[in-house]
């Protein structure tokens, strides 16, 4: 027979709900949580082995880094003796056209704009008598801002970086005027020496973002590279004090004389047939202009010393990487163990273009020329810092061969240009 224990259970009704007797609750509090031995044994094993593998993989860095260092410091470039070579012994020994002294770009890739502001410096000279220092870095900052268009409107396929050709700025000057040097020196603290590094790789960090996200937004995207722009170059005036009066960059232009529409590229190539408008086909050339006019290295080796010749001034541009290119003498030219002078001709330039080994480098401003030794010697201002590296700071003395050889384009006044270009035919 069964034995029935009965328990007695107080059960209190409230609202429909049971509840325990009060003398059952439960109490909350708070302890340390308890860390399993076994698990912490792993987790710091793990630990170890990570660091110790992070260790490992710091010190090959470390040892990479030092090793890239040392091969930086002790790389050698080839470069050429000055056997044979006699250049005018001071840039007072030519004949040059008024130009202000030479400045440099520093840590930049506009020498387009150097060469191109240098060169309508001595064109307002030249037409009106007057000394007008202008601004180097205004082209470039809305050249970022137009590079910066394009690439949104072409949705990414499009060239973004600092380079630029000499006939960019006709185009920026065009659309936004242009100021004095003291008006927009373009550099946020005006102490600071030009450097674009950062600038270039938050452009680039930023217009990446948009592609990869899709954020393609045409006013709004460029008031963002307009904020970049003015952090580290300044933001451009809409008007300034000039003699004493308000003026917009755009009459500024105006009150110089200058006309952009005066001005025309020339270059040298037999991809495209003679007395025609042509690309230039470079990356530099972003907006891929098709109004350079391509004439033989002959007829365009002869504009160059006639324009230096007749008081003109010229903007060259073209490969500088060269053997016979000396910072330290202020010399270019072409040595023997390349080329013999004589054996320079349009084919001899094109092969060099085709294979590579003449690129699209630089652009210079020639300001004077000097028949010397029975060699054209041709005074080059450049805002280059190899430039400084010499006796004269700031320019080169290019002799005639190596400006048949290497440099690739130049932009002259039109009047240069008066017998030539009713000859042009048009593109097909």
């Amino acid at each position: 027979m069964r034995n029935l224990f009965v328990i007695p259970v107080l059960l209190i009704f409230v609202s429909g709900s049971v509840l325990f007797s009060a003398g059952q609750q439960n109490k909350a509090k708070y302890e340390l949580e308890k860390k399993d031995k076994v698990l912490q044994d792993i987790k710091g094993k793990r630990i170890q082995l990570q660091k110790e593998r992070e260790d490992v993989t710091e010190q090959i860095r470390e040892h990479q880094k030092k090793e890239k260092e040392i091969e930086k410091n002790q790389k050698r470039i080839l470069v050429t003796d000055m056997a044979g070579v006699y250049p005018p012994a001071s840039t007072e020994d030519f004949k040059s056209c008024f130009h202000f002294p030479p400045v440099a770009q520093y840590y930049t890739s506009t020498c387009w704009s150097f060469s191109a502001t240098s060169f309508f410096e001595s064109e307002i000279y030249r037409l009106s008598g007057r000394k007008i220092k202008l601004s180097e870095m205004w082209s470039p900052y809305f050249e970022l801002i137009e590079k910066s268009r394009r690439f949104i409107q072409e949705r990414g396929e499009s060239y973004v970086a600092g380079g630029g050709e000499s006939n960019s700025v006709t185009r920026m000057w065009k659309k936004y005027g242009i100021v004095p040097a003291s008006v927009y020196p373009g550099v946020a603290n005006p102490r600071d020496l030009h450097d674009h590094v950062l600038l270039m790789k938050e452009i680039d960090t930023y217009l990446k973002y948009i592609e990869e996200n899709d954020l393609w937004d045409e006013e709004n995207n460029l008031r963002h590279i307009a904020l970049i722009l003015d952090k580290y170059l300044g933001h451009p005036p809409a008007t300034f004090i000039q003699q004493g009066k308000p003026m917009t960059p755009q009459e500024f232009l105006k009150d110089t004389g200058l006309k952009m529409d005066d001005y025309v590229s020339v270059m040298s190539t037999t991809y495209f047939p003679f007395y025609t408008r042509q690309e230039f086909r470079v990356p530099d050339n972003w907006w891929h202009s098709k109004e350079y006019i391509n004439l033989p290295l002959e007829l365009f080796y002869r504009i160059i010393k006639k324009t230096i010749q007749s008081g003109y001034s010229i903007i060259i541009g073209g490969d500088v990487s060269e053997p016979g290119k000396l910072g330290i003498r202020d010399v270019a030219f072409i040595p023997t163990f390349d080329i013999p002078g004589s054996h320079i001709n349009q084919d001899s330039r094109e092969y060099r273009i085709a294979n590579g080994s003449t690129e699209d480098d630089h652009g210079i401003h020639l300001v004077g020329y000097r028949r010397y030794r029975g060699h054209d010697w041709f005074l080059i201002k450049d805002s280059g810092r190899s430039a400084r590296w010499g006796k004269h700071k700031g320019y080169y003395f290019f002799r005639g061969d190596f400006i048949k050889l290497k440099m690739l384009t130049f932009t002259v006044h039109k009047d240069m240009l008066a017998d030539i270009i009713p000859r042009i035919k048009k593109t097909q």
